[in-house]
């Protein structure tokens, strides 16, 4: 509730379209009080969970707007962040994407929000301790110096980012195949591809609180295992790609299960 009062603070969002994509029972009463509430609040529910990019593209389906906003549901959005999205699009080479700056609820840029392509190599690099190594690079970018106003990157976060329609129907929304975790990599890896633009907009803040949902770590891991596999699998034509990505499945699943196993150690040592 916190990430829908936020929007409606906002004046430049005008209209604000909640995907129940499989919201426990005892959430539902609360949501649809809000719409009864405001006029320009909708609820779309019955169609169970979807994953993650089937539910925006159906949001967007049902959106009037010239522009889209896709907001994760534990994402506070600042006042003013959206316009700047906006803004910094329309000045941006079409189909366009930007996305804004993530932070956690201490007010530290949080990881995800900028992040450099996804390649194989940039994948091993930073799933692992590779890219502590000299002239290797982890695919993130929130240790660098924050920019002072928009940029381009490769790669901005789903969790705040905004298109307009023509963008959205350009590369023809989220790939529906992945279900949750790397649609929004893929998604800014198809406007590169159509000759466009991907800029991360600083000033556009929100407060991400991120791993709220109730499924366990390692099947959200699976899913992003999958989604990264798809992503490679898709990389281009020909064989090597898919070669490629074969051979390196083993290496990734074994950094996610290994990554898995470190955040539950971390978590049951800071719980003591």
């Amino acid at each position: 509730m916190e990430s829908i009062r936020a929007v409606q603070r906002d004046p430049d969002i005008h209209e604000l379209i909640v995907v129940d994509n499989g919201n426990a029972q005892a959430d539902r009463p609360r949501l649809l009080e809000v719409a009864s509430r405001t006029e320009n609040v909708r609820i779309l529910q019955g169609h169970g969970n979807v994953g993650f990019a089937r539910g925006c593209n159906y949001g967007a389906a049902m959106a009037s707007g010239h522009y889209l906003l896709f907001l994760n549901p534990d994402a506070v959005l600042e006042v003013g962040a959206a316009r700047q999205m906006a803004d910094a699009g329309d000045r941006a080479q079409s189909p366009w994407i930007t996305g804004g700056l993530l932070l956690n609820s201490s007010g530290e840029e949080q990881r995800g929000a900028r992040r450099g392509a996804l390649t194989i190599g940039s994948a091993l690099n930073s799933f692992t301790a590779l890219h502590r190594l000299p002239g290797l690079q982890s695919i993130h970018r929130e240790n660098l110096p924050l920019p002072s106003g928009p940029v381009p990157m490769p790669t901005i976060s789903g969790a705040s980012l905004m298109m307009d329609r023509a963008s959205f129907d350009a590369v023809g929304g989220f790939d529906p195949a992945y279900f949750l975790h790397v649609e929004d990599i893929a998604l800014c890896r198809a406007v590169r591809r159509k000759g466009g633009s991907v800029t991360f907009v600083p000033g556009a803040r929100a407060m991400h609180y991120g791993s709220t949902s109730d499924i366990p770590r390692w099947r959200v891991e699976c899913h992003k295992l999958k989604g990264l596999l798809r992503y490679f699998w898709t990389a281009g034509p020909g064989l090597g790609v898919k070669v490629a990505t074969i051979l390196v499945a083993p290496l990734m699943a074994g950094a996610l299960f290994a990554r898995t196993l470190w955040l539950g150690v971390r978590k049951g040592i800071r719980g003591r």
